[in-house]
């Protein structure tokens, strides 16, 4: 297809601002879904995404769109998340388009994440359409909205559209104004191929399937082609487009995104952000700049919790890693848990996705420790070693500095709400930096605070402080010392590895007592005393002793010599002292992740 009549563009926004309608009312105006269709939000497509409600993997999808004046445009839409853990996802999204539609809510306004994604599209020089949605909403503030967007985003408030995706109002606006404003490809059908790999999933029957936007010459089915980073080549056995579903076509030219299948089985063959090309023109053209790969930021042990699946779980993980390349995996052992993998993740929401997409769609049992971030450590000799793992945490005699991950953390929340807020970050060892007012009753508060501080809970207390109007984005800073200690956890005076974790030396003995404590509820009791202690070095900090499960043996005597009785009482302490010698104690699932609420009381 001629690269003037090809439109590609993203949808952008914070959560629940409406992508998924609005993508979906889009497909149902182009005739790509039936009515019964666009209530089923056809774009999120996993279970987790249906479950929950927000859109974890962005979706692309081809439309045919005949525009006033005749001509038939193809426009390549790309849904996005919107939560902070997939804002990986969103610039990847972006880096295969032209122009974005930036979703605004009539009620709620400019939230965390509008500024975070609008400021990503402005990075990569798109052309932005803002669009300010539920306007069928019974209570709506448009003029104060479209104030925001000028003053907070630098947008024109003027050229806003103004829709309901929900009751499909002016949806024509937006079609008119991707045509008129968002730029055609740059790309010529003529020059050397050139497409980028943006995404791809792994079918058990036909191999990857690779989502590709072609920037340069064309594709079609039979041609070879060569992995460039990789360097490997392989003939492409089908290339097609989603419309909504993948439908084989005859070729993908410049400007166009769809994917392709060689038949490839070989995970590590493939890597998000390589560039595909001919094998005779690869010394021709230079490879595309692809993506920065992504940090994680969060990380805990996944461990089967039947030994014989540990094979399987490395083929999931493996299949995971291919479709989510923000995630990433080591193998890893545990004297309580045995053989595992040590995941990395970009947040808590990912990693909560991560480990139910794993349980339901791949059916693996599993149990996951306690999530931690990731430091750096000074060694004495010089050595700066990084440390995502409290079990690395070498000897504190050996150590020079700790330092931990500082996150710069933007809250927009009602100006009633922020003292709570000054509060809460003043708790997590916040540094506080602005306030800027936005509107009449909204407020921007700007702070530096420990990425540990932020990932386990923050998000909640935030939502229940402010009565869920307060949203937050963050974007890691630097590294900076700390007074930061490991804790072990010992459990009938064994230290359990996977409890251990790395607490900041104030806030130590809070957390030490509230996790005995809260192992102490989890722990069942049994045929002897278990002493649950927190220690810091050889120095235990606290103690809670879980009380022996207790049978009465001299039931059956009845009356009769008193020394009968002492005699059977000895003998059951005499088996309970072997039993605590010998005995193991069985720690629950839940007792792992008792870590995170542990000090919160």
């Amino acid at each position: 297809m001629d690269p003037q009549y090809i439109r590609n563009f993203s949808i952008i926004a914070h959560i629940d601002h409406g992508k998924s309608t609005l993508a979906d009312q889009l497909l149902l105006k182009t005739g790509a879904i039936t009515e019964r269709e666009f209530h089923n939000q056809i774009l999120d497509d996993l279970d987790v995404e249906r479950e929950r409600g927000i859109t974890v993997k962005a979706r692309t999808v081809a439309l045919n769109y005949k525009h006033t004046d005749g001509q038939m445009y193809e426009l390549n839409l790309i849904d996005t998340p919107g939560h902070v853990d997939f804002h990986y996802e969103v610039n990847r999204s972006l880096a295969a388009c032209e122009g974005a539609l930036l979703l605004v809510d009539a009620f709620q306004g400019v939230q965390a994440q509008t500024v975070a994604n609008a400021y990503a599209a402005i990075e990569v020089d798109l052309e932005i359409i803002t669009v300010v949605n539920k306007i069928d909403l019974p209570v709506t503030r448009i003029d104060d909205v479209l104030e925001e967007v000028e003053t907070i985003l630098g947008l024109d408030p003027y050229e806003a559209l103004k829709v309901s995706a929900k009751k499909g109002t002016n949806i024509e606006d937006v079609f008119q104004a991707i045509v008129e404003k968002v730029p055609p490809p740059s790309g010529k059908v003529d020059n050397p191929l050139t497409a980028l790999i943006f995404d791809a999933k792994y079918d058990p029957f036909r191999g990857v399937i690779v989502y590709v936007r072609v920037v340069e010459g064309t594709l079609k089915k039979g041609d070879p082609v060569r992995f460039m980073r990789k360097a490997f080549s392989d003939e492409v056995i089908e290339v097609g487009q989603f419309r909504p579903k993948g439908e084989p076509c005859k070729t993908l030219s410049a400007g166009q995104v769809g994917y392709i299948i060689t038949g490839q089985k070989q995970l590590d063959h493939i890597d998000i952000g390589d560039t595909i090309t001919h094998p005779k023109e690869a010394e021709l053209i230079t490879p595309l700049p692809g993506y920065q790969k992504p940090k994680q930021m969060v990380f805990c042990g996944m461990y089967p919790i039947d030994s014989k699946d540990f094979e399987k779980l490395r083929d999931e993980l493996g299949r995971l890693s291919l479709n989510d390349s923000s995630f990433s995996f080591a193998p890893e052992t545990s004297d309580a848990l045995g053989f595992g993998f040590r995941c990395g993740f970009l947040g808590m929401l990912h990693m909560e996705i991560v480990q139910q997409r794993l349980e339901k769609e791949q059916d693996v049992d599993l149990i996951q420790t306690a999530p931690n971030v990731s430091y750096e450590i000074k060694m004495r000799n010089g050595d700066v070693v990084k440390i995502d793992n409290p079990q690395d945490v070498p000897d504190a005699g050996s150590i020079d500095e700790f330092r931990e991950p500082i996150a710069r953390v933007n809250f927009i929340v009602p100006k009633e709400h922020i003292g709570s807020i000054m509060q809460l970050c003043a708790e997590r060892r916040g540094e506080y930096r602005t306030t800027e007012f936005i509107g009449g009753d909204r407020a921007r508060l700007e702070y530096d605070l420990p990425l540990a501080e932020i990932v386990y809970d923050m998000y909640d207390k935030l939502k229940s402080i402010t009565q869920g109007y307060g949203t937050m984005d963050y974007e890691v800073q630097r590294m900076e010392p700390a007074e930061l200690v490991k804790m072990d956890i010992l459990v009938n005076a064994e230290r359990v590895d996977a409890l251990a974790t790395i607490v900041h030396r104030t806030t130590a003995d809070r957390r030490g007592r509230g996790l005995c404590k809260k192992l102490k509820e989890e722990i069942s009791k049994h045929q002897f005393q278990i002493p649950i202690q927190a220690a810091i070095g050889g120095k235990v900090i606290a103690r809670e002793t879980i009380s022996a499960l207790r049978k009465n043996v001299t039931a059956k005597c009845y009356g009769g010599d008193i020394t009968r009785k002492r005699k059977l009482l000895e003998k059951q302490k005499e088996g309970k002292k072997r039993m605590k010698q010998f005995g193991r104690v069985e720690i629950p699932q839940k007792a792992f992740l008792s870590v995170l609420s542990a000090g919160e009381e």
